[in-house]
């Protein structure tokens, strides 16, 4: 019997654990909805939505590659990069070039090659990610001055800017861009070959090499789809401006690790997923959208988010505290 009473307790604490996030957000949702009645109305959810719509998308990227125990801090630079990219490539009052959605295929491919070198390079190379992704974070900076050129360029594509300025249903398509990026993350972790590998190889990459996985191969194709989820975060964020913007990834680079810890997936890999990446974006999107409807100024917001983001990482790693787990 009082075995039973300690499986029966251990699960409970486990379930409590693992459903800690989403706990979390319905009491932050019903103590924002108690503070401000507006937070729940249509208009704020569609406002919520969208200002979480570019950040899921970047997050879900970094999230298959803390999942390997590693960290990409490149998101800043790839959407620099991708966000000049685009408004070159697209109808613009700079150039004469007027590809598309052609043009937006080729932004994201840019960043799948920032990922790809990001990945190659730390799996090859056995270079520390956060060395690589540091450094390739102020190559994608540069590169997005160059072509900055003191000039912004203005984009004119109906198609680029409708992403976030058209309204389907009466939320803007960025929203449902989100939504279809995380369903697909969702699928490739769970239910793909790639998935179980990439849970694999941050869960003990010493012997998901012992047993066969191709864990060089597996690092570089989770790196060049976080590059490709950052370039389409920098074109989301970019058809919300209208025009391209070295700028445009600014406090990304926190905002999408705070996003996955938060949500419950541990730096040290190997265990949390995209569903979590989803509460923890919405965590922090709630949060500060409440504080803005209580007219928080912006200094105390990244206080409270800074602080959130404390606790999360402290509960998420606690019951690892006995084991040697470092980021890779």
């Amino acid at each position: 019997m009082a075995a039973r009473l300690q499986s029966l307790g251990a699960t409970g604490a486990r379930f409590l654990s693992d459903q800690a996030p989403l706990l979390a957000l319905l009491g932050i949702v019903i103590g924002l909805t108690i503070a401000t009645p507006s937070f729940l109305s249509a208009r704020n959810l569609v406002v919520v939505g969208t200002e979480a719509s570019v950040l899921l998308v970047a997050a879900v990227g970094q999230t298959f590659v803390i999942l390997l125990g590693s960290i990409d801090l490149s998101t800043e630079g790839v959407m620099a990069t991708s966000s000049m990219v685009v408004a070159l490539l697209v109808a613009n009052d700079r150039t004469h070039l007027s590809l598309g959605a052609a043009g937006i295929l080729l932004t994201v491919a840019v960043g799948g090659g920032f990922g790809l070198v990001n990945g190659t390079v730390h799996a090859v190379g056995r270079i520390p990610s956060f060395m690589v992704t540091l450094g390739t974070w102020y190559v994608g900076i540069g590169i997005a001055t160059v072509l900055f050129a003191g000039q912004t360029p203005v984009i004119q594509s109906a198609l680029t800017t409708g992403l976030a300025q058209t309204r389907v249903l009466g939320v803007p398509p960025l929203v449902f861009i989100a939504a279809v990026s995380a369903a697909i993350g969702i699928v490739l972790l769970n239910w793909t070959r790639f998935g179980r590998y990439i849970l694999t190889i941050g869960g003990n990459e010493q012997l998901a090499q012992l047993a066969g996985v191709p864990v060089t191969r597996y690092k570089i194709l989770a790196f060049s789809l976080a590059g490709a989820m950052n370039a389409l975060a920098g074109i989301l964020a970019t058809a919300e401006i209208g025009n391209g913007s070295v700028t445009v990834g600014t406090g990304m680079v926190f905002a999408t690790i705070a996003s996955v810890v938060v949500g419950g997936t541990p730096l040290t890999g190997g265990r949390g997923g995209i569903w979590n990446t989803v509460i923890g974006v919405l965590i922090l999107t709630s949060i500060a959208d409440g504080m803005i409807l209580a007219g928080t100024g912006p200094q105390i917001q990244q206080s409270v988010q800074g602080a959130v983001v404390v606790i999360a990482v402290a509960a998420s790693s606690w019951a690892l505290r006995k084991r040697l787990r470092v980021v890779k």
